[in-house]
């Protein structure tokens, strides 16, 4: 059985694991409410943007452009989103099993990654499936300017048909303690406005199709800008969620090693009275 002195150790320790976790839990807080502001800031521009999207598109009577050109999927792009740190929970662990599992499910040729985050690179280092290239810190640092950067890498892949299909899987934003794992395919774009009719016309300064070409691109960039907001979200709450629970299996661990340590003081001053009432009774014997 332990003695008292590797209990107090072992209290102190976790004394000092809860404090850490305490504090992860307040800056997860901190850092959620700016992710959530920008997430939350992104997502009407989004649905805007597919607005105007979808107006213009219904406007051009015949409309071919590369990013619309749907082909059959044999080489295809999965963009893993991850963080680049741990601690929140099942957050990367679900994504990257999300990303094999859709990898296996289909019957797709040729398949690659891209991994963004550093615990999808880490993960995907490990595996023989194929890595295109690596996308590692950019959570930390997040800006349109980088999604744009990453959206024109595989825009050029898309249209020189060096891949048929990209899809993206990451944790969508639902609330503080839910997050739902989307898998969501970025190019081709769907063709969501042959069913959406005009009831207004408009004279357009240039062409409809001249915006439109514009447009699709800008839409994949600021698609994926979005994920990517989602992303960082997300992960600052399962990461609360995951501190939260720590804190309170810290304090559940405290209270049993407090009364294991009470329970072993008590038992040692019973036996040292114990020792002194017998030898009290020798003498007197």
């Amino acid at each position: 059985m332990a003695n008292t002195i590797d209990i107090r150790r072992r209290i102190r320790s976790v004394k000092n694991t809860q404090q850490i976790t305490k504090a992860m839990k307040m800056v997860a807080a901190a850092k959620l409410r700016r992710a959530q502001e920008r997430m939350f800031a992104a997502r009407p521009y989004s649905a805007a943007l597919r607005q105007v999207l979808t107006s213009v598109a219904t406007r051009v009577e015949s409309l071919e452009h590369p990013l619309l050109n749907a082909r059959e999927e044999k080489r295809v792009l999965m963009l893993a989103v991850t963080a680049d740190k741990g601690l929140a929970g099942a957050f990367n662990s679900n994504v990257t099993r999300a990303t094999v599992n859709a990898i296996r499910d289909h019957n797709w040729e040729s398949v690659e990654v891209l991994p963004i985050g550093r615990k999808a690179v880490d993960f995907f280092k490990r595996r023989t499936i194929p890595v295109r290239k690596e996308a590692a810190h950019v959570i930390q640092a997040l800006s349109l300017g980088v999604a744009a950067k990453i959206a024109k890498s595989i825009i050029d892949d898309f249209v020189s048909e060096k891949i048929d299909a990209v899809y993206a899987v990451y944790n969508e934003f639902k609330s503080i303690i839910a997050q739902r794992v989307i898998v969501e395919r970025l190019l081709p774009i769907d063709r969501a406005w042959d069913e959406v009719g005009t009831e207004v016309d408009y004279l357009y300064e240039p062409g409809p199709m001249q915006i439109l070409s514009e447009l699709l691109p800008k839409h994949i960039e600021f698609q994926l800008y979005r994920i990517l907001l989602e992303s960082a979200a997300s992960e600052q709450g399962a990461r609360m969620t995951a501190m939260e629970a720590a804190t309170k299996n810290a304090s559940d661990m405290i209270a049993h090693l407090t009364l294991t340590y009470n329970r072993i003081r008590q038992a040692s001053i019973t036996k040292e009275i114990i020792e002194i009432v017998s030898g009290a009774a020798a003498q007197e014997g």
